[in-house]
């Protein structure tokens, strides 16, 4: 299926991420389109509103027809984000900068196979300095997050293809290097709403695998937030989902994996703090809350 766009007019500004074309809500990514003011013409991707697509269903601007034209590249950018696509842009890199430790010393990465493992993870972490990296697997956008910009984070770096945030790496291992010299403990997910056929391996989570071995590799402590829900309708996901066993099944040294019994106090530490896991709360899904809580409490445990 073809890109579907239409043309429009912004007529509201409603912050930095979000306006209205045409009195739609649409999502904006400046740093991608350039600035947004209202009475801009812009094209819109309309397509996963149209075909509505659960939480991922709204309207993305996709270029700024009145002044995101002939815009220049990022200051000395020349390795291209979404490479040959027809969004392509250029992006700076961390790794051309020289900013990797050598090693991960002993740093425990929480592996968060779904978005929602985020918050409850941080919150046993929160005394500590907590970088975030985000993978490939669910949103790409790091933006996109309320979880994330809500979050006392001490950085945040994006793997590619995913964009956005305070670096922009290109592979996981990159990006774990980079965290390693600003933080004492990694939480490492995908984005917002997972990728999934419902087969064994045809889903983001996968991607976790990939950053447990990475992490093994260069000296870090993999810990994984086991996905497990009370509630889920689908009984691959039920009790421990089929998504963690797809990451232990791919993931070639030891990893630490949580368990709910392990998170006495979640609800506690995590009061206030955005929990929603499929469009259900904290009561609905304790057992999710308290493994991710836990998973967290272990990599504390294990900071240098």
């Amino acid at each position: 299926m073809p890109l579907s766009l239409r043309r429009g007019r912004v007529t509201r500004i409603v912050d930095a991420r979000n306006c209205e074309v045409d009195g739609v809500e649409c999502v904006v990514y400046a740093d991608v389109t350039g600035p947004v003011e209202e009475g801009d013409e812009v094209l819109v991707n309309v397509q996963a509103r149209q075909l509505g697509l659960g939480s991922g269903g709204f309207d993305i601007l996709y270029a700024n027809l009145t002044r995101g034209l002939d815009l220049e590249p990022q200051d000395g950018a020349h390795v291209m984000a979404l490479p040959y696509a027809p969004g392509q842009w250029a992006v700076r890199h961390a790794e051309e900068d020289g900013e990797l430790a050598d090693g991960l010393d002993g740093l425990p990465v929480v592996l968060c196979t779904v978005h929602s493992q985020v918050a409850p993870a941080w919150a046993a972490l929160r005394d500590l300095r907590v970088a975030y990296v985000q993978v490939a697997g669910g949103a790409l956008p790091l933006e996109l997050s309320d979880t994330v910009r809500t979050l006392g984070l001490a950085a945040r770096v994006s793997v590619a293809p995913c964009f956005g945030g305070d670096a922009r790496c290109v592979s996981v291992a990159s990006a774990l290097l980079w965290a390693a010299r600003r933080a004492d403990a990694a939480i490492c997910s995908i984005g917002p709403g997972i990728v999934g056929t419902g087969t064994r391996f045809g889903h983001g989570a996968v991607a976790l695998a990939e950053a447990a071995n990475v992490t093994s590799a260069l000296g870090g402590i993999p810990v994984l937030a086991a996905r497990i829900s009370d509630a889920d309708e689908r009984e691959r996901h039920r009790g421990v989902s089929h998504h963690t066993q797809a990451v232990l099944d791919l993931c070639l040294g030891e990893v630490v994996g949580s368990s709910p019994d392990d998170g006495a106090g979640w609800r506690e530490a995590c009061a206030g703090l955005p929990l929603a896991h499929m469009g259900r709360g904290p009561d609905d899904e304790p057992s999710h809350f308290a493994a991710a809580y836990a998973a967290g409490r272990f990599a504390a445990g294990r900071a240098r």
